[in-house]
């Protein structure tokens, strides 16, 4: 694994200047290949690069399911993956799965509805939120980084990664390598809500997803449309429910 931070020197500026080590959080450009005919580069955190490899492609709807996969190998910032699916069209499905925003409305008609009977209690999604803040070690040094965490079955899986979106991947392939079941599971994370981030949540038939931040207008029809259950501005002892209310007791 590598490291998640380096220290650098750095002038620190207040009622005096002094002359320190800060840390700062590392990044990397990496690569995924598929199938040796396709890749895609990313500006991630270079750690759990399996698990976001896993977690990006069932999340952007690449594969259906991890025995999709029958190879993956990773050779420094290179991830190459084997995918065996018949008659797969890596450059269609690179279209449809890509992240712009114009798309969302006919990438969501492409999604089963999330019809999860699944439901928390209202001290779950607070409890979660101190579990997912006392694991953010990374944060916590450089300030430089999201967390995402799924939670399922009394179990608690977190990642930190500089993009919110990728923190998402991570858990989800951790998720995916645990067998887990996720309509019976919740997303915590730190960011806001956008359209592909909870075209991601629904492609995985996660119910709920929560947030210490604010939904966008599109993030929000993507939910009501989904089924999804959206949980923002978690805080304290508070937050806002914005659609399907029905998965959260209070």
């Amino acid at each position: 694994m590598s490291e998640m931070f380096k220290l650098v020197p750095a002038t620190r500026v207040n009622e005096k200047i002094s002359h320190v080590d800060e840390k700062i959080v590392n990044d990397a450009e990496i690569e995924i290949i598929i199938n040796e005919n396709f890749s895609r580069s990313f500006s991630i955190s270079p750690n759990d690069l399996k698990e976001f490899a896993i977690g990006y492609l069932l999340g952007e709807g690449l594969i259906g399911s991890l025995e999709h996969i029958s190879k993956i190998n990773i050779e420094e910032n290179t991830i190459n993956v084997e995918i065996d699916l018949v008659d797969f069209d890596i450059r269609k499905e690179m279209i449809v799965g890509s992240d712009c925003f114009g798309g969302w409305r006919h990438k969501i008609e492409l999604i089963d509805k999330v019809n999860s009977t699944y439901i928390i209690d209202k001290e779950d999604i607070f409890e979660s939120f101190k579990k997912l803040k006392d694991n953010a070690t990374v944060w916590k040094q450089t300030g430089g980084t999201h967390i995402a965490g799924l939670v399922y079955n009394n179990n608690f899986i977190s990642k930190e990664d500089i993009s919110r979106h990728v923190a998402v991947d991570k858990v989800i392939g951790a998720g995916a390598l645990e067998k887990t079941n996720f309509s019976e599971s919740f997303i915590v994370y730190s960011g806001r809500m956008p359209a592909d981030m909870l075209i991601k949540v629904a492609r995985m038939g996660i119910p709920i997803i929560t947030s210490n931040a604010a939904p966008t207008s599109s993030g929000f029809s993507v939910a009501e449309e989904a089924g999804i259950t959206l949980v923002g501005f978690v805080r304290d002892k508070r937050f806002n429910i914005y659609t399907h209310s029905h998965r959260i007791r209070l």
